[in-house]
Formats: C-alpha cells, sequence, structure tokens
C-alpha cells in the first residue's frame, strides 16, 4: 500500500508543478522589460527616435522599455550585439541605413548578417537629406547645379560626413542620376563639413536636414533640394530633387528590427505598436519637429523596403568604388 501511496503522491506533485510553470510559459508579450540597442552614441538621431518609442511603448505596455546605446564600428558593435541576442523579443536593434543596408557592401566581413540575422518590425521614420550650397556658389537649383558641374567636369566638390555615408553615397548617385562628375570630400561627422561651408572652405555638401535646417532658415545656407521623393513637412518650400531630376531619390531611414527566429506573436505585437504610435498625432508632430516623416511601414512591407534599399546602395556603392576594408 505504501508503494502506491508514494506514487500517488509523486504524481500529484508532478502535476502540481507542472500547474505552477504554465502561467510562465504562457505569459503573453511582454511580461518584463525589454531593451532597443541603438548602434550610436546619445543624441544621434537613431537614439533620439528610439527615446521616443520607448517612452511610448513603455506607457501602452505598462513594462519598462530601456534603450541602450553600444557605439562603434559604423555601428556594428551594436548590431552583432543584437544579432546576438536571445529571439524572445525583448531585445531589438533601432537600426538604419548604414549598419543594415550600406555596410554589407562595403566590408567585406561583417560580424552578422543584416539579411538573416534580423526580422523586420516597423520603420519609425524617414529621414531627409538635403543637398546646400555655400551662397557664393552661383546655384539656386538642381537645374543649374547640373550645369554647372556639367560646365565644369570633375571640379565641382561636394563634402559628406564620412565615407560610405548615406550622404556621401546620396552625392555619388545624385551624380550618376544627373549624369555629371563631382568630386567627394570625406570628412569625419556632419559637425566638421558643415563649419567648413558656413565658412566657405567647401561650397557644396550633403548633410541631413535636421542638421542644416537652420542655416537654412537663416539664410547662412541656400538648400538646393531634399532627397525624398516629395517635398518634407518640416521645410515644404524646399523643393523635392525628383522635382527636376526624375527617378531619384535617396532617403535615410531609421526602423526597429528584432532576433531571427521571434516568435511570429512577439514579431506582430512590435511591428503593430510601433505602427500604431507613429500615427498618433502628438507622435507626429514631434517626429515633424525633428524635420524627419513619420513613416508607415511595418512587418513583411518594410521587409520589402528593406530589400530594395539593400539593391539600391549596393548599386551606389558599385559605382562610387568605396570599400572600407
Amino acid at each position: 500500500m505504501i508503494p502506491i501511496i508514494r506514487a500517488a503522491a509523486a504524481v500529484a506533485v508532478a502535476t502540481l508543478c507542472s500547474a505552477a510553470a504554465l502561467p510562465s510559459a504562457a505569459q503573453p508579450f511582454p511580461s518584463r522589460p525589454a531593451r532597443i540597442i541603438v548602434p550610436f552614441p546619445p543624441g544621434q538621431a537613431a537614439d533620439t527616435f528610439a527615446r521616443l518609442a520607448a517612452e511610448r511603448l513603455s506607457a501602452t505596455w505598462g513594462q519598462t522599455v530601456v534603450v541602450e546605446n553600444r557605439a562603434g564600428g559604423a555601428g556594428m558593435i551594436g548590431a552583432e550585439a543584437a544579432a546576438r541576442a536571445k529571439p524572445d523579443g525583448y531585445t531589438v536593434l533601432m537600426g538604419s541605413a548604414g549598419p543594415i543596408s550600406i555596410n554589407p557592401h562595403v566590408f567585406s566581413k561583417l560580424p552578422y548578417d543584416a539579411q538573416k540575422d534580423f526580422v523586420p518590425l516597423a520603420q519609425v521614420v524617414a529621414l531627409p537629406l538635403v543637398i546646400v550650397a555655400h551662397p557664393s556658389l552661383p546655384v539656386r537649383s538642381v537645374k543649374e547645379l547640373l550645369a554647372l558641374a556639367r560646365s565644369r567636369p570633375g571640379q565641382l566638390q561636394y563634402a559628406s560626413a564620412g565615407p560610405a555615408t548615406s550622404q556621401h553615397l546620396a552625392g555619388e548617385l545624385f551624380a550618376s542620376t544627373g549624369g555629371v562628375k563631382m568630386v567627394h570630400v570625406p570628412y569625419k561627422g556632419s559637425g566638421p563639413a558643415l563649419q567648413d561651408l558656413l565658412g566657405g572652405h567647401v561650397t557644396l555638401m550633403v548633410d541631413s536636414l535636421t542638421s542644416a535646417l537652420p542655416s537654412i532658415q537663416s539664410g547662412r545656407l541656400r538648400a538646393i533640394g531634399v532627397t525624398t521623393r516629395e517635398r518634407v513637412p518640416a521645410a515644404p518650400s524646399i523643393p523635392a530633387i525628383g522635382e527636376q531630376l526624375p527617378g531619384y531619390e535617396a532617403v535615410g531611414w531609421i526602423g526597429a528590427l528584432g532576433v531571427a527566429g521571434t516568435p511570429p506573436d512577439v514579431v506582430a505585437r512590435w511591428s503593430n505598436d510601433l505602427a500604431a504610435l507613429v500615427k498618433e498625432p502628438a507622435m507626429r508632430e514631434r517626429i515633424v519637429a525633428q524635420a524627419a516623416v513619420p513613416a508607415t511601414l511595418a512587418g513583411p512591407a518594410f521587409g520589402a523596403f528593406l530589400a530594395q534599399q539593400h539593391e539600391l546602395w549596393g548599386k551606389v556603392v558599385r559605382l562610387s568604388g568605396t570599400q572600407l576594408d
């Protein structure tokens, strides 16, 4: 009789343990804090919008969403950290064109696979770039800039934040699309390049609209055109380059990517909630205030956009001959 009692007791204990484990296994996402890895230092665009998203998601989910900056290596350190995280949805990458769309083409080896190690969640913003000129350069439009470049083949120079940045490659795409030859002058960051442009040491630059807009509005710089397909809400008086150069578009982007293998329902939760918060009027106002454009791509649509960006920047990198290792 005693062995039977012991066996029954063991079954009861096992049943209770299994029952106790069920709530944990079945807990809906999110049931604990999550983190957004930003592969850049605090204050950069990806960090700014990651913190806006984290703030709103924390309020929506009732769970803390923290931002973790893992800067360095042209975004590769942070991207690798995200790619190696557990695929449970509690770690995502706030990615951008550099580490995801450009790095695969300019580095022979990456510590992550930008196309296989991540799953697209949602784009948060599009980042317009702008071609700006020092007032001493005798151009006021895309048409005049192209005419000047044709009259000075290989002599017209443009500055950027550095080699293989979206600013550099947007300039290469502009020259290629317009059938002109311009010389790239790389700087170590947008700040030094912008200061030299303001000082007249260089007369042309491709910069982020966020960075250049105050100088445009003050009249210290002249805007030739934004690189988006349409005019930008923050600066509707600046024409889109595509208005005078059909087919041209070179847009920076910031969006969230999960770890490959994340459960589909968790991917859907991130995608849907990020897309919803970007549609909120208050959130859209904050994005526009940063001279950015609210984005609405989520899930497979964002994935299709990333595939298009991979192809586009690969083509431009090959045209420019840029390699960083």
